[in-house]
């Protein structure tokens, strides 16, 4: 009586070798950020306009006779110091004026818009917000929205906001957007990938912190889970990220978070195309 060994193809039919997931850390999100900042940038640099840096007690006047250089006199728009008050000078020549030089916008939607921007991806990062919260912080903007119209308080909330006055120069959005985003892309690209897992038909390898070691576990008995959506995070930052649960089966079963995966769906889909294909032993 003779016997014939065990035979696994080394191939899924799918033909797929390796699946790769990287988590990736929350600081993936703040893209709005940067982005908006070289956005507020160039809007800001020819926007056309200069920030004059003037003493307590200035004052602003139109058309005054003044006499310029050349001797002749002209009616201008000026800034008149207080007494004894006196504008920057150059530190190399203090006898000679500074001139204003820095780019800055007239309008200050700018600096409001990207403060707010800011603030909410703060909120929106820190404070997840999955499943039925989510739904419920949509139906308390929405009713209090109603609410504030059917009460006439928008116009009182907007003539306050039109107090409000956030001025950022040209130099000020570049160094944000530049410094975040050369933080951003080093951690995108470097950084996240130290964090992964890699699937192949017979088994995955899986790190699970920057400088650690691999581990290898069979993928017999695996079992996946997406942990419920935050609609903020995931959806309208993550342009359609997730958290994955992956538990392994056998005496030593071990559970595995992994957060932040971008195109969470198609990742488990292939993964699962991947095991499922998986050719049967033959005896």
């Amino acid at each position: 009586m003779s016997t014939q060994t065990p035979h696994v193809s080394a191939l899924p039919v799918t033909g797929q070798e390796e699946i790769v997931i990287v988590s990736h850390s929350n600081l993936f999100y703040w893209w709005p950020v940067w982005a908006l900042g070289f956005v507020f940038f160039l809007l800001t640099y020819f926007d056309g306009h200069r920030l004059a840096i003037v003493p307590p007690g200035t004052v602003a006047v139109t058309d005054r006779t003044v006499q310029l250089a050349n001797g002749k006199e002209e009616r201008r728009d000026v800034l008149i110091a207080p007494e004894g008050g006196k504008f920057l000078t150059d530190r190399a020549n203090p006898d000679q004026t500074t001139q204003p030089t820095i780019h800055i916008a007239k309008s200050k939607n700018y600096g409001v818009i990207f403060a707010m921007i800011l603030l909410l991806v703060i909120v929106i990062t820190n404070v997840p917000l999955r499943g039925l919260w989510s739904v419920i912080v949509i139906v308390i903007v929405v009713m209090t929205t109603i609410i504030f119209a059917t009460l006439d308080w928008w116009d009182r909330i907007l003539g306050a906001l039109n107090l409000l006055h956030i001025y950022i120069n040209a130099g000020g959005y570049l160094a944000i957007a530049v410094g975040l985003f050369a933080i951003w892309l080093v951690t995108f690209v470097f950084f996240d990938r130290q964090v992964y897992m890699v699937f192949t038909p017979k088994q995955m390898r899986v790190c699970t912190e920057i400088g650690g070691g691999e581990q290898v576990h069979d993928t017999m008995g695996m079992n996946f889970q997406r942990q419920r959506n935050d609609l903020f995070r995931h959806w309208i930052l993550g342009l359609g990220s997730g958290d994955l649960i992956v538990k392994t089966s056998g005496a030593n079963a071990q559970h595995f978070d992994l957060p932040n995966v971008l195109f969470v769906g198609h990742k488990v889909k292939q993964i699962e195309e991947m095991l499922r294909d998986q050719p049967v032993v033959k005896g």
